[in-house]
């Protein structure tokens, strides 16, 4: 019998994934590479395209035999546009990526799903999962922050599909740091692999904290603060973005009742010791409902990937949420 072939495509503020898999949801071949940083909104949508092309060849198959497609992608999304519009964690210049028509052309299809990375990403973990939670919340730290919610055996979408952007939750009421989207006081302001390096700054500004961290350096990252963790400054940076981590945690805890809770994201994965772990301990102390399992996602750092291609064999997110 011919195997039917789905593709399922990531994009995130980092990296582009595509993938081609089979209807039992394996990876047959991926292709993955940076994401532009522009100049312009089809830059992006180009590099897409050509990873899904690349996946395709790999297999030695024409992007028209593929059956359906699905993608998770960055926000905030526009579903009747079928595209990114204005993402926070991409240059200015970029004010809009189309995505959903240009990938139904180039796969020949009616329809695509489009879906928020992070919704993508509890498909995902629902879809793949030995044991499927109708109530479970994936969420992600990375150069963002956001989530993918099911509630009552339902995939939340909310309008023009951008429910879960947990990220830009008011958790600092004095709201002293600006956020990627403008706004302040958002978690992902202090806790995003893009703005733990900006969070460090401003504390040894502010407080005085003293430092041998390259604050000034052009490649100063996240990824300093976390490798060096004996440094005084680094040190408080961590304690503090554990703690702002957990009293976002215990906010979904309280919205949704989760059963589980599965954490992915570069910052998140890369050192969960420093940061999932501090959750864990924390969270029990903040939330007067049941506390439910928090862990890494089991799926890495593909999640959102698996996603995609969980919501291109279902053809309904909702309808992932059986045993794979």
């Amino acid at each position: 019998m011919a195997t039917t072939y789905y593709a399922g495509i990531d994009l995130g503020a980092t990296h582009i994934r595509a993938a081609i898999a089979d209807s039992e949801g394996t990876i047959l071949a991926l292709d993955r590479r940076e994401t532009p940083r522009g100049p312009r909104g089809v830059d992006v949508t180009d590099a897409v395209l050509d990873a899904t092309r690349a996946a395709c060849k790999e297999l030695g198959i024409d992007p028209e035999v593929v059956t359906a497609a699905g993608i998770g992608s960055i926000g905030p999304l526009d579903l009747a546009q079928g595209a990114v519009v204005d993402p926070a964690n991409l240059p200015d210049a970029i004010d809009v990526i189309p995505l959903r028509d240009p990938v139904a052309e180039l796969l020949d299809l009616d329809r695509v799903s489009l879906h928020n990375d992070t919704t993508a990403g509890v498909i995902g973990e629902r879809y793949y999962s030995d044991v499927n939670p109708d109530d479970m919340i994936y969420l992600t730290i990375s150069s963002g922050i956001g989530a993918g919610i099911a509630v009552d055996g339902d995939v939340l979408h909310g309008w023009d599909g951008n429910a879960g952007e947990v990220g830009h939750f008011v958790v600092d009421p004095d709201r002293r740091r600006v956020c990627g989207c403008g706004r302040k006081g958002h978690w992902e302001a202090y806790c995003s692999g893009a703005n733990i390096p900006g969070y460090a700054r401003d504390l040894h500004e502010r407080e005085g904290i003293a430092t041998d961290l390259a604050l000034d350096g052009p490649e100063f990252t996240a990824v300093d603060v976390f490798e060096n963790p004996d440094d005084p400054l680094a040190d408080a940076v961590i304690e503090r973005v554990a703690d702002w981590n957990a009293i976002g945690v215990a906010n979904l805890v309280h919205a949704y009742a989760p059963l589980v809770i599965a954490i992915g994201g570069a910052v998140a994965l890369e050192n969960e010791e420093l940061v999932i772990d501090p959750i864990t301990e924390q969270v029990p102390d903040m939330v007067m409902s049941n506390v439910p399992e928090i862990r890494a996602t089991s799926l890495g750092d593909e999640v959102v990937l698996y996603g995609a291609v969980a919501s291109a064999i279902t053809g309904d997110g909702d309808a992932a949420s059986h045993a794979h």
